[in-house]
């Protein structure tokens, strides 16, 4: 990490289909080994997938499902005098996104259905509706920063 100056913010373009810039960042993280084209097969596989199964527009449960996804707060470690406390901070509204993406993708990744586009319909659908293994860890996140709550004195 340079001492100089901030990195600059790279510009993303917007997904061909959906024109959407969101879709287009999970695409992004959805990719392995530079192969674009295999997950926008993905990506668009499992939006049809929704379109079936939720009678639904595929981008608005997207957009549901990170906005359920995305921690408001978190814990990050501080030293003081000795001792590491684990301080709640809320959390910026670009790292929201891109840890509701992380998440999101991992959540899919880790599920046991058989093709990466039946697991990330499945999680995109289960999130929507509050539920699935990225909303835990958004719940999860949010109980670990209430139980430090008594620390917050310590933000910086």
């Amino acid at each position: 990490m340079s001492r100089r100056h901030r990195a600059e913010k790279r510009q993303v373009l917007p997904d061909p289909k959906y024109k959407d810039l969101v879709l287009s960042k999970f695409m992004n993280l959805i990719m392995l080994q530079g192969k674009k084209s295999a997950a926008e097969r993905i990506v668009y596989g499992a939006l049809d997938i929704i379109t079936d199964k939720a009678k639904r527009d595929p981008v608005e449960v997207f957009h549901e499902a990170l906005e359920n996804v995305a921690p408001s707060v978190e814990v990050r470690s501080r030293r003081v005098g000795g001792a590491t406390y684990q301080v709640p901070v809320e959390v910026r509204s670009e790292r929201r996104q891109a840890l509701a993406i992380r998440w999101m993708v991992a959540a899919s990744r880790s599920r046991s259905e058989n093709t990466m586009r039946e697991r990330l319909a499945g999680e995109l659908m289960d999130a929507s509706q509050n539920r699935g293994v990225a909303v835990k860890k958004r719940e999860d996140t949010h109980r670990m920063a209430e139980a430090n709550r008594a620390f917050s004195h310590y933000r910086w």
